[in-house]
Formats: C-alpha cells, sequence, structure tokens
C-alpha cells in the first residue's frame, strides 16, 4: 500500500512533522491522520505495558500505581489501556456522525465511567502540547497532566510534584525528540525512588546513550526482543530521509523500513536492586 498522497512536512529528525495535528480542541483529526497511516504502536505496545503494571505490583506491591506517559497526546496509550478497544476502534469513534464534536468529551467521559479497566491505576500525561493534553484530563482519560518541555528547563515544583507521583514511565514514539534529559529529570523527580520505565523507540534513534545516562542513575536497561510497527510511511520523502539515517548507521532496513513502515524496538529500564540517586549527577 503505497504512502498517502498529502504533502508531508519533514521534522530535522528527517521524520514527517504532525505539529499541526496536536493544536486541536479534539482528537478526530488525530485520529484520522493517524488512521491513514495505519499508526498501531500503541495497540502493540498495550500487552508490554499491562505485563509491566502487573510485574510492577507483584514486585512492589503497590496495588494502585500512577503511569506517567511521556509524549501523550490526546492520551492514547491511557484510552488502549483503560477501554477494550484498539486503534481502529478509537478511530471509528471518533469519525461516528452521531457524536458531535460538542458531545465527544461527554461521550469519553460516559465510556470511561462504564468500561474502565483499569480503575485502580493512575494516568499522568506530559506534552509540550496544550489542547491534546487539554482534551485528554477533561475527557478522563489522564487523571492529572504536566504542560512541559523539558529538554529546555528543569521542572517547575508543581510539575515535579505531579512527576513525583509516576511509579512507572512509557511512552510510544517521544524518544528522539525527548533525550535522556527529559528522562532523567523525571527520573529525578521524587527524589528517593526510580520509577520502572518502558519506552518504545524507533530504529532510527539509538537508545544506548540514554540508556548509559541512566545507568549512571541506577538503573539497568535491555532491550525485549523483536521490532514492531509503528506506521506506515508518510511519504516517498519520508521513507528516503529515514532509511538513509538507519543505513549511515549500519542498521540494515531490508525487510523492515524498506518495506514501507517504521519500526520500532522495546527498551525497559527497572532500578537495580538497592541503589541509590545520585543527586549530583549532570547528565
Amino acid at each position: 500500500m503505497p504512502a498517502p498522497a498529502n504533502s508531508t512536512v519533514l521534522h530535522s529528525t528527517g521524520k514527517a512533522s504532525f505539529d499541526d495535528i496536536y493544536d486541536r480542541p479534539d482528537p478526530r483529526a488525530y485520529y484520522a491522520r493517524m488512521s491513514e497511516l495505519d499508526y498501531r504502536i500503541p495497540e502493540l505496545a498495550k500487552p508490554h505495558f499491562e505485563q509491566l503494571i502487573a510485574d510492577h505490583r507483584a514486585a512492589t506491591g503497590i496495588a494502585t500505581p500512577t503511569v506517567l506517559d511521556i509524549g501523550c497526546s490526546y492520551g492514547v496509550n491511557a484510552a488502549l489501556l483503560r477501554l477494550d478497544m484498539g486503534m481502529t476502534e478509537l478511530a471509528a469513534r471518533y469519525r461516528d456522525p452521531r457524536i458531535a464534536a460538542a458531545d465527544l468529551v461527554t461521550a469519553d467521559r460516559s465510556l470511561l465511567t462504564e468500561h474502565d479497566l483499569l480503575p485502580g491505576v493512575r494516568f499522568l500525561g506530559m506534552d509540550a502540547a496544550s489542547p491534546a493534553l487539554d482534551y485528554a484530563r477533561t475527557a478522563g482519560f489522564l487523571h492529572a497532566t504536566v504542560h512541559a518541555d523539558l529538554e529546555s528547563a528543569e521542572p517547575t515544583e508543581a510539575q515535579r510534584r505531579t512527576l513525583a507521583t509516576a511509579d512507572l514511565v512509557i511512552s510510544t514514539g517521544c524518544v528522539g525528540y525527548v533525550t535522556e534529559r527529559t528522562l532523567l529529570r523525571v527520573a529525578r523527580a521524587h527524589g528517593g525512588k526510580l520509577p520502572w520505565m518502558a519506552h518504545f523507540v524507533l530504529r532510527m534513534f539509538s537508545f544506548e546513550p540514554i540508556a548509559a545516562h541512566l545507568a549512571a542513575l541506577g538503573y539497568r536497561t535491555e532491550r525485549a526482543p523483536g521490532a514492531f510497527k509503528q506506521r506506515r510511511f508518510a511519504s516517498p520523502e519520508e521513507q528516503a530521509q529515514v532509511c538513509g539515517a538507519l543505513e549511515a548507521n549500519g542498521i540494515d532496513t531490508l525487510g523492515y523500513e524498506s518495506e514501507g513502515w517504521l519500526y520500532a524496538q522495546l527498551y525497559l529500564s527497572r532500578p537495580s536492586p538497592n541503589l541509590s540517586i545520585d543527586h549530583e549527577d549532570t547528565h
């Protein structure tokens, strides 16, 4: 299936930029565009996040953990984890002409009230797109939000207090836009514990430098087996840019990106037992 014919603006990373769909007051444009590209990484990530939550509960005894989604946009990961739906079903809801735009928030809140699969889990979201965050919080997908760019600045005290409640940190595509600066600032927010982390990272971005910084903080990182389809390329130009970047780094694209898909890998970072945070670490 060829990439959609839409004109594509490329981000400095070489990936297509979708900034315009994160600044809408509701997620209809977001799901419409992602549906065109067969965006599926949140759905593929869902069972891995579910397992992470279960493992965390078993290891820590925390029955009601708090999950922070970095780069959460409209609360997509939280919606998938809390509802018995996939990306196709979610996209179909927001295309439904029977739900007027003014009723989307009410419809989403009602859906969560009736069908929340994880009532014992609290969800936080962090993103630089304020409209997307506002919708996700108002609709109830996220219990609290942090509107911040931690690449450029430390969190405010209020933001730090919110981030400090996170027991687990997840993401499905933000690494590459965010670096160890953001992840370390999140990890240090509590001051006395390290949240477990699970990041789906595009193959075009190396997680090794971030893992090294996390190791200095007390984490052990491992990459899960396999690779996961993120979405189709938005244009031949995007495919050429991404494949060129991968090949320049010695990564074979045959059977992966060469077939028209962006692929991600899963990195799990957990605190090593009996290691404390080095508050003087400046990475």
